[in-house]
């Protein structure tokens, strides 16, 4: 028989190692913060970058580590942007951090909420669920017009400087290494998560529910938790997009938002946090670069990459990021 108080010394340690940084983790970091300077033209593509990021890495901790499928993450994404819209469109002046923390809290509190909806049923019925609820939250938004402008967005939102002394610049700069430190410490936190014994529970009820239950892991409410932070994650990214552009609209919570979000993390690979954060870089370039030389057939061409992605097997066609992902959280 095995020593229990060996084995929990060995599942300490390998807790501990999975913890440490990679030599190239803390480069990518660096070389994040250095983009706007070295490419100042190219800030607001930057910002939209860190944004998609920070919503690409929500969905990766529901759907790559705990196995939750979702086609409306955008309804979190969308709450959380209007409610930071609103409040600096009505208390204007107010810090932008608190709009901030104002649509992470609506867009948890969403979380909290919509897990009791996810946690039975099969894959197909939990994709119907979370795609309803991002078209319900559309509609109100649209019916609601005398408080959401409607079809129009919202309009008239006005950013007070970040901290008191950061105005919003129409370069970008300012919003690009506001989105990118709020991507930071959101990665450093689901990071945590990540390596914790929480979310080795997480990987145990993605890889066999019914086995998570069976040796005593309160499934309902790790499904609950990991959710709500989630959507509180999802809200973050909503509101910095509409602090960021001083704009809301119903585009928000459109259904390709939530299905262009998860082909970003099938190119940076599923499960491992920084697959949303590379993917999210390739979908966005491509996108950028794609579009300015054929506007109208761009999503053909992103489309063949996926294709050729998936026959040919992303391990061998991107070596270097399985390198990355041999290195990452998995």
């Amino acid at each position: 028989m095995s020593d229990p108080r060996l084995d929990g010394a060995r599942a300490r340690l390998s807790l501990l190692q999975a913890a440490r940084w990679r030599a190239w983790e803390p480069l990518l970091w660096l070389l994040a913060f250095a983009a706007p300077v070295l490419l100042p033209r190219h800030a607001a593509l930057i910002n939209e970058i860190a944004i998609t990021a920070l919503f690409a890495v929500s969905l990766d901790l529901l759907l790559g580590v705990t196995g939750i499928v979702s086609l409306g993450h955008a309804a979190f994404f969308g709450l959380g942007a209007y409610t930071a819209a609103l409040l600096a469109k009505h208390l204007q002046g107010s810090e932008p951090l608190l709009g901030l923390a104002a649509g992470m809290g609506a867009a948890a509190v969403l979380g909290a909420v919509a897990s009791l909806t996810i946690q039975r049923g099969t894959d197909l019925t939990r994709l119907m669920v979370t795609l309803g609820l991002a078209l319900i939250l559309g509609e109100l938004a649209n019916k609601l017009d005398w408080l959401t402008g409607g079809a129009d967005g919202l309009q008239g939102v006005v950013m007070a400087p970040l901290l008191g002394r950061f105005e919003f610049d129409l370069a970008g700069q300012t919003a690009a290494y506001y989105s990118l430190a709020v991507l930071l410490v959101a990665f450093l936190l689901a990071r945590r998560l990540l390596r914790s014994p929480f979310g080795h529970t997480l990987m145990a009820i993605r890889d066999n529910r019914l086995r998570a239950m069976a040796i005593g892991i309160p499934v309902a409410q790790r499904l609950a938790v990991v959710y709500t932070i989630g959507g509180a994650l999802a809200g973050a990214a909503g509101a910095l997009l509409a602090q960021t552009t001083g704009f809301a609209s119903l585009d928000v919570f459109a259904f390709d938002r939530s299905a262009d979000l998860l082909l970003m993390i099938v190119i940076g690979g599923i499960g491992w946090l920084w697959g949303g954060i590379l993917g999210s870089v390739v979908f966005i370039v491509a996108k950028d670069l794609l579009s300015a030389v054929t506007p109208q057939y761009w999503t053909f061409w992103l489309g063949l990459f996926l294709v050729v992605l998936v026959l040919v097997g992303r391990d061998r066609l991107l070596k270097p990021w399985t390198l990355f992902k041999r290195g990452g959280t998995r």
